[in-house]
């Protein structure tokens, strides 16, 4: 069959995608933000996921990019990969998933095939997205038109494990379906793919993924906090205890980011629908939530020991995006730090190479400092918050309001220390 695809959303999710399938298919790349469209028309990608040459290679393939519905209208596969974040409340927000539903049933014709790639519970695929793919095309489900999902795996800032080096798990509403997903997939996806049996099953093994990886961290981040109240280095006994086999090496820090700090509340949010209190799940989401604070408040304590003045001091953040050498700042906890710092009165000041100060500026309020205000300061406290590699050519000595200044390492890079996870 000649496939013409639509990818929904041209994010750190999206673009790869895109990119890859345009190898083989026709695409057209849809995102509701113009300033989006015309960058990528540029040959510019912000998130650094595709270099300019691949973006060019991907239109020279004949991809296009475009906020118009008309422009998509001729497709037979709709990919939709928009973010799904939670809400000020913990809960998931599921409008742009929604308003891409209503927007591909616009559009949607007899035979066409729309695959969810957004994590989302259990459920809500066939629950929430369906319903408004009927209402708006007037089609019937397993009828007129199928469905599938297909959890996206993208690592932001890797550029090993891109994304058709991840294997990757296809379902279908239908066997039919799921058996056409999984071919389309396996077409450019040169890790392979996994088919689920449903829909479901696939929904539920993308929350779980990431589910697990935050309770180990939250376990990690608990003995971090145990280990220096009681003067032994974490790091030390993370190293001793990895030279067993089986030991996971899991190591403490910020949990943030579209995945792992997000993901675990999907899964809790249905289990709570269904009448039951996810316990271990929650106590990691709360322990993780609240290291941001802890962290601040280990920067103060060994402030005051060195008796510094905390209110008017001077503390310098080093990076503020979720991950290492990275520009994606969504749901970073590095603000945690920051808030709970300016909360004690100090004067705190961010530089990261890698992020966009307007994004930063947008997202959370915060006006980056460029190098050279940053090698013209002094500073009371230096955080390391993120490890980027940019950071290993800093003098942190220059940087030094005398021998008093407090370093902490929160991602334990450093060789000498004040304070670290």
């Amino acid at each position: 069959m000649n496939y013409k695809i639509a990818v929904i959303g041209l994010g750190y999710v999206g673009l790869p995608l895109a990119h890859a399938f345009s190898e083989k298919y026709k695409v057209v790349g849809f995102d509701i933000a113009q300033w989006r469209i015309d960058e990528l028309e540029s040959g510019i990608d912000r998130t650094l996921e595709l270099s300019e040459d691949q973006v060019k290679e991907a239109m020279a393939n004949g991809m296009e990019f475009t906020n118009l519905l008309e422009d998509i209208a001729d497709c037979n596969i709709y990919i939709v990969t928009v973010p799904t974040p939670i809400d000020e409340h913990k809960r998931p927000e599921l409008t742009p998933l929604v308003k891409a539903s209503e927007s591909i049933g616009k559009v949607l014709k007899k035979d066409d095939i729309v695959i969810y790639e957004s994590t989302v519970y259990p459920g809500a695929t066939e629950e929430k997205c369906v319903p408004v793919l009927e209402k708006f095309s007037g089609l019937k489900f397993n009828e007129d038109f199928f469905c599938g999902y297909s959890p996206e795996r993208i690592n932001p800032g890797d550029k090993e494990h891109t994304v058709t080096r991840i294997l990757k798990v296809t379902s279908g509403s239908t066997p039919e379906t799921g058996e056409t997903v999984d071919r389309l997939y396996a077409s450019v996806i040169t890790a392979g793919t996994h088919l689920a049996p449903s829909i479901r099953v696939a929904e539920a093994a993308k929350v779980i993924e990431n589910s697990q990886r935050d309770i180990n961290i939250a376990f990690v981040n608990e003995l971090a906090i145990i280990f220096n109240k009681l003067g032994i280095d974490t790091e030390a006994v993370l190293e001793a205890a990895g030279t067993k086999w089986n030991f996971l090496p899991f190591r403490p820090g910020l949990v943030g980011g579209h995945c792992i700090g997000v993901d675990p509340y999907y899964l809790t949010y249905k289990a709570q629908e269904v009448g039951y209190n996810p316990e271990i799940i929650l106590a990691g989401r709360r322990l993780n939530d609240n290291m941001g604070m802890y962290v601040a408040n280990q920067v103060l304590k060994l402030m005051i020991q060195k008796e510094h003045k905390i209110a008017g001091s001077k503390v310098l953040v080093l990076g503020i995006t979720f991950k290492e050498n990275c520009p994606d700042i969504r749901n970073s906890r590095v603000i945690d730090v920051i808030r709970e710092l300016e909360e004690f009165g100090t004067n705190v000041s961010v530089y990261d190479p890698w992020a966009d100060s307007a994004e930063v500026q947008r997202e959370y309020g915060l006006s980056l400092i460029d190098h050279s205000k940053l090698i013209m300061d002094h500073y009371d406290a230096i955080v390391l918050a993120v490890a980027h590699d940019k950071f290993d050519d800093l003098d942190l000595e220059t940087l030094k309001n005398g021998d008093n200044t407090i370093v902490y390492d929160i991602k334990s890079k450093l060789k000498e220390s004040d304070g670290k996870l």
